[in-house]
C-alpha cells in the first residue's frame, strides 16, 4: 500500500517502503527522460554537503544537537553507498536541480527520522525545514556541484600523473632508438624515441598543472548565498563554518565566496575548470592516435612501436589484434571535448540571479573525470606499461628517407638539397650515397654530417 504524502501542489502516493517524498515522486513521473540517475560520487557530495550544512548550524545554536546527529547519521549512510536506489530522479529534469536536492533532502530526513526512533513519511526531521535548513537549490546545487568536482579531480590527476609517469619512463627505455619524425604524416628529420615520448609526458603533465589552477576557483563555494545571493534566511556564521566543515571532511581548502552574487549568477568557475579537463582529453586522445599510427600494420603500416596485445581485434579475421585501448581512449576523450561544449553553452543560459541549466553541467562534468581519470589508468596499465619499440624497423625507415638531405643544406644549399630529396625520393638510393656520387661531399664529409644520432641535437649537423 502507497502512503500518503502531501506538499504545496495537494497529494502524492509515494510506496511505503520509499525513503523519498512527494517532490521526488512527482519528478520521477514528469521527467521519464533518458533513465540515467545520478551518479554515485555525485550522491556522495549532495550528502557530504548536508552533512556539514547540518553540523554547521549546530555551531550557530540554530539546530538542536539531537537533529544534527540524526541527519549526519543519515548523510553517512549515502556517503558510505548505501540506499542508493532511494534517488530516483532524473539526471534531466526541472532546472536549477531542485528535484535532485528535493530528493536528497527526503532521503536524509527519512533516513534520520527512523534514526530517532520514528519512521519514513511521518516528518519527525523536516526535509525543508531541517535538512534544508537555511539553504535553497540555488546555492546548495552548486555546492554540491563544486565538491563532487574537486573531489572527483583528485582521482583523474593522480591517474593522469601516472600516466605521465609511465611516458617518463617509456622515454628513458628507447631514448637510444632513432626513428622518421613525421610531420604532415610526411618524412621529416630525425628524432628518438624516447624525445617523441617525453613530450608527451610533458603535454600530459602540463595539462594537470593547467587544470590544477582552474581547480582552485571551485573550491569558493556557494554555501549560505541562498536564492539569489542576499543570503536570506542563513544565519550569519553559517556559510563559513560550512565550508570550513567541508574542507575538514575531505581534505580541501573550501571557503566562503568571495561575492555571493557572482557565485549564484554565474557558471564561469566551472566552464574555466572544464576547459582544463578538455585540454587533457585533448592530449590524450592527440597520444592515442599517435600510438594507433605508429602501431599500424604491423606489415602494411609504420609498425615501429607493438602496444601489448589485450584482446582479439576481429570476428572475422583470426589472429588480428586491435589498438582497442587508445581506440577507448579516442572515444572517451570525444566525450569529454562534447560534455565541455554542453558545460560552456549552458553557462550562457543563466539569466538574471540564476543558471538554471546546472543539473546537465553537472551531469556532463562529473561524468567527465570519472571516464577521463579512468581511461588514462587503462592506457597506463594496459598499454603503455607494455610498448616495446622495433629499433631495426625503424632504423631501416629512417635510413631510407630523403628528408636526410635536410642536414646537408648548409652545405650544398637549400635548392640542392631538395633536389637530392627529390632524387633519394624517386630511385630509393640513399642521401649518402647520392651526395658521394655528384661530389658534393666527400665521404667523410657525408658520414660526419649524416650521423643520425646528432641530427636528434641542436645545431648545425657536422
Amino acid at each position: 500500500m502507497p502512503r500518503i504524502e502531501r506538499d504545496a501542489l495537494g497529494e502524492v502516493q509515494v510506496p511505503d517502503s520509499a525513503l523519498w517524498g512527494a517532490h521526488a515522486q512527482r519528478s520521477h513521473e514528469n521527467f521519464p527522460i533518458s533513465g540515467r540517475l545520478p551518479r554515485p560520487e555525485f550522491l556522495a557530495a549532495g550528502a557530504q554537503v548536508k552533512r556539514a550544512a547540518a553540523i554547521a548550524h549546530r555551531e550557530t545554536g540554530r539546530m538542536k544537537p539531537e537533529t544534527t546527529e540524526a541527519i549526519v547519521w543519515a548523510a553517512d549512510e549515502v556517503i558510505a553507498g548505501r540506499h542508493l536506489d532511494q534517488f530516483i530522479v532524473d539526471v534531466y529534469q526541472a532546472g536549477a536541480g531542485t528535484s535532485f536536492n528535493m530528493n536528497m533532502n527526503e532521503v536524509l530526513a527519512n533516513l534520520a527520522s527512523i534514526h530517532l526512533g520514528g519512521k519514513a513519511g511521518d516528518h519527525k526531521v523536516s526535509s525543508h525545514d531541517d535538512v534544508n535548513m537555511g539553504q535553497s537549490t540555488n546555492d546548495i546545487f552548486p555546492t554540491i556541484m563544486r565538491v563532487a568536482a574537486a573531489t572527483l579531480w583528485r582521482h583523474t590527476r593522480e591517474q593522469t600523473l601516472a600516466l605521465t609517469a609511465s611516458f617518463e619512463e617509456l622515454a628513458k627505455r628507447t631514448d637510444g632508438v632513432l626513428k622518421t619524425g613525421r610531420t604532415h604524416l610526411q618524412d621529416a628529420v630525425p628524432i628518438r624515441y624516447g624525445q617523441e615520448f617525453s613530450g608527451y609526458a610533458a603535454s600530459i603533465r602540463q595539462a594537470v598543472e593547467q587544470t590544477d589552477r582552474a581547480v582552485e576557483y571551485l573550491y569558493e563555494l556557494n554555501m549560505g548565498s541562498t536564492a539569489n545571493g542576499t543570503g536570506l534566511n542563513a544565519e550569519p556564521g553559517y556559510p563559513e563554518a560550512g565550508a570550513k566543515e567541508l574542507s575538514r571532511m575531505l581534505s580541501l581548502p573550501f571557503h566562503a565566496p568571495g561575492n555571493r552574487f557572482r557565485i549564484t549568477q554565474s557558471l564561469g568557475d566551472f566552464v574555466f575548470f572544464s576547459s582544463g579537463v578538455q585540454v587533457l582529453a585533448i592530449e590524450l586522445t592527440r597520444i592515442a592516435s599517435d600510438l594507433r599510427l605508429l602501431s599500424s600494420g604491423p606489415h602494411a603500416g609504420i609498425g615501429e612501436i607493438q602496444l601489448p596485445a589485450v584482446q582479439p581485434g576481429s570476428s572475422i579475421m583470426p589472429g588480428k589484434v586491435n589498438p582497442s585501448v587508445p581506440e577507448m581512449v579516442n572515444m572517451v576523450a570525444l566525450d569529454v571535448i562534447g560534455g565541455h561544449v554542453t558545460i560552456a553553452t549552458a553557462a550562457q543560459y543563466g539569466q538574471m540571479e540564476l543558471n538554471v541549466m546546472m543539473p546537465v553541467v553537472a551531469d556532463r562534468l562529473v561524468e567527465s573525470l570519472i571516464i577521463l581519470g579512468n581511461a588514462a589508468e587503462t592506457l597506463r596499465l594496459r598499454c603503455v606499461d607494455g610498448i616495446t619499440v622495433n629499433a631495426e624497423r625503424s632504423l631501416k625507415l629512417l635510413e631510407g628517407s630523403g628528408a636526410l638531405a635536410t642536414a646537408v643544406a648548409p652545405y650544398v644549399g637549400y635548392a640542392k638539397s631538395a633536389d637530392l630529396q627529390n632524387e633519394s625520393t624517386r630511385t630509393g638510393r640513399s642521401v649518402r650515397d647520392l651526395v658521394v656520387e655528384q661530389g658534393l661531399l666527400t665521404a667523410e664529409q657525408a658520414d660526419a654530417i649524416l650521423d643520425l644520432r646528432k641530427m636528434t641535437e641542436p645545431g648545425i649537423s657536422g
